[in-house]
């Protein structure tokens, strides 16, 4: 069908509030390191890149604590998943379930995922939120460069068969509109994840919104109608 729509979301900082998350595994990781972990300023900024990228940015001159602080790291964060307050480490943001279910209803509209998580990750918060069954592609860090390269976006247009005209990307970073443009699909910024909303215009979002409630009238701007 030619008047499909494909929205692509980012998580984490777009769908998933999982800060408190990501910071509590990166203090372990660097402690197992035996290593000062990054301030707060400077680990948001890298979320929604590959692990190895997001390291390699985080401790430039420590290359031979790569490999060992993305283990730690993957092991820390699992590890924090398990305890009992682990489901409060990574609620969706208000609005999300709604808007997804919305989505969901719609006969011209699939959705797919493009995140900087692993595979493990990615299927724990499916299962954590009853998301399965939702979204047509599921795109994680496992089986691509890490964003901005467009190749998670490139699978699920060609999972879903959606022409790049009609797709976009919803996203909190500059990575995330990067990857869009890149891609050439269209693209859309939240101002409530990790990168500051100017910053999104600039990469080339094509408008933001500030509550999930906008996100269909965003659609119909950009020539998205369902």
């Amino acid at each position: 069908m030619t008047d499909l729509r494909l929205v692509i979301f980012d998580v984490d900082g777009t769908l998933i509030d999982s800060q408190a998350h990501i910071l509590a595994a990166m203090q372990a990781a660097f402690d197992a390191n035996g290593l000062p972990a990054p301030p707060r300023a400077d680990t948001l900024p890298i979320v929604g890149l590959s692990l190895p990228v997001a390291m390699a940015r985080l401790v430039p001159d420590h290359a031979d604590h790569h490999a060992p602080l993305v283990a730690a790291y993957k092991d820390a964060f699992a590890t924090l998943r398990l305890s009992p307050e682990g489901a409060a480490l990574s609620p969706l943001f208000p609005g999300a379930r709604a808007a997804l279910d919305r989505l969901a209803s719609e006969d011209h509209t699939l959705m797919a995922i493009a995140t900087g998580k692993s595979r493990r990750g990615m299927d724990h918060i499916l299962d954590l939120h009853g998301l399965r069954g939702l979204f047509q592609s599921v795109q994680v860090a496992d089986d691509h460069p890490s964003k901005p390269h467009p190749s998670m976006i490139h699978a699920c247009l060609s999972d879903t068969g959606v022409d790049a005209s009609r797709a976009v990307i919803l996203g909190d970073t500059t990575y995330d509109i990067d990857m869009g443009v890149a891609a050439g699909i269209h693209a859309l910024g939240v101002t409530w994840g990790y990168h500051p909303p100017a910053s999104l215009t600039r990469a080339g979002a094509t408008a933001l919104i500030d509550r999930f409630d906008a996100l269909p009238a965003a659609l119909e701007a950009i020539g998205m109608p369902a």
